[in-house]
C-alpha cells in the first residue's frame, strides 16, 4: 500500500501595504476679469485711503457751496440796490423837470405809462365771444384774475374791446412788490409754484434774472426780457373787493367799478391782496 503524502502548507499572503501616491499640485490660474486678492492689512489700508479722500471732498464741496451761497446772496443784496438807486435817480430827474417847467412857467408833459395791471371783475355770463377770447388771451380766465400788461397800440385796442369786464391802470413800485411778495406764483414745469428766488434763477437767469428783485424791476420798467418774465409768472387770484364794488355795469369815471382808472388802481388792488 502506496505511503499517504504529507500535505503541503499553503503559503501565507503577503499583506498589502498602502500605497501612498502624491496628489500633483495644481496651481489655480485666476480668470482674466478677477481681481487679484490684496492681503487684508493693505486691504483696509487702500479702503480707509479712499474713505478719507472722499470725506474730504464732500468737506471742500460742502465749503464752496456755503460760500456760493453766500456770493449769491451779496450779489442779490448789491442788485437790490443798484435797482433802487436807478429808480429813485429817474424820479429825482422827472421832479427836476417839473420844477424848472413850473419856474419857466411853461408846461411839463409826463411820460406816457408803459404798464397796466388789469383785472377782471365781471364772470362770463351774457359776454358775446369776442370778448371772451380776448380775456383768454391776456390770460384772465376767472374773476379777480390780475395780470401785467405792456402798454402799446394793439394791447389798448383789446382793452378797450373788453373795458366793461375789467377794471385796470397803472401800478406803483409798491403794488408790483406787493403783488409779487404776497400773491406771486410761477408756472415751472406746469406745476402752479410759489415764487422764489431758485425757482427764478433756474427759468430765467438766461434773461439776467436771479432773484426776486430783478423780477420786480423787469416787470417795473417793462424791460426787453418783459416778455419772458411776465410769461413766466402764474395770473394773480386776488380776494374779493374788500368793502365790495359800488356798480359793476357803470364806468368809473360815473363811479362805478370799470374801465381805466390810473394811478387809482393801486387802492383798489390794495383792497384785494
Amino acid at each position: 500500500m502506496a505511503p499517504k503524502e504529507a500535505p503541503v502548507a499553503k503559503k501565507a499572503k503577503k499583506a498589502k501595504t498602502p500605497r501612498i501616491t502624491k496628489r500633483k499640485s495644481r496651481k489655480r490660474v485666476p480668470p482674466a476679469t478677477e481681481v487679484p486678492r490684496v492681503p487684508p492689512p493693505e486691504r483696509k489700508k487702500r479702503v480707509m485711503g479712499m474713505k478719507n479722500t472722499r470725506a474730504k471732498e464732500q468737506l471742500a464741496g460742502a465749503v464752496d457751496e456755503e460760500q456760493r451761497r453766500k456770493d449769491k446772496e451779496a450779489e442779490m443784496v448789491r442788485r437790490y440796490y443798484h435797482h433802487r438807486d436807478k429808480i429813485a435817480a429817474r424820479e429825482q430827474s422827472l421832479s427836476n423837470m417839473r420844477r424848472t417847467a413850473r419856474a419857466l412857467g411853461q408846461y411839463f408833459v409826463e411820460p406816457e405809462p408803459r404798464l397796466a395791471v388789469v383785472v377782471r371783475i365781471r364772470g362770463i355770463c351774457d359776454m358775446p365771444p369776442k370778448p371772451r377770447k380776448i380775456l383768454q388771451i391776456l390770460r384772465l380766465r376767472q374773476i379777480f384774475n390780475a395780470v401785467f400788461v405792456r402798454l402799446n397800440k394793439s394791447t389798448l385796442n383789446l382793452l378797450r374791446l373788453v373795458a366793461p369786464y375789467i377794471a385796470w391802470g397803472y401800478p406803483n413800485l409798491m403794488t408790483v412788490r406787493k403783488l409779487l411778495y404776497r400773491r406771486g406764483y410761477c408756472k415751472h414745469r406746469g406745476q402752479r409754484l410759489r415764487l422764489d428766488n431758485e425757482l427764478i434763477e433756474k427759468n430765467l437767469a438766461r434773461n439776467n434774472i436771479i432773484c426776486m428783485e430783478d423780477l420786480i424791476y423787469e416787470i417795473f420798467r417793462t424791460g426787453k426780457h418783459f416778455k419772458h418774465a411776465n410769461k413766466f409768472l402764474w395770473p394773480f387770484k386776488l380776494n374779493t373787493v374788500k368793502g365790495g364794488m359800488k356798480a359793476k355795469r357803470r364806468h368809473f369815471v360815473e363811479g362805478g367799478d370799470y374801465g381805466n382808472r390810473e394811478v387809482y388802481i393801486n387802492r383798489f388792488i390794495r383792497k384785494m391782496i
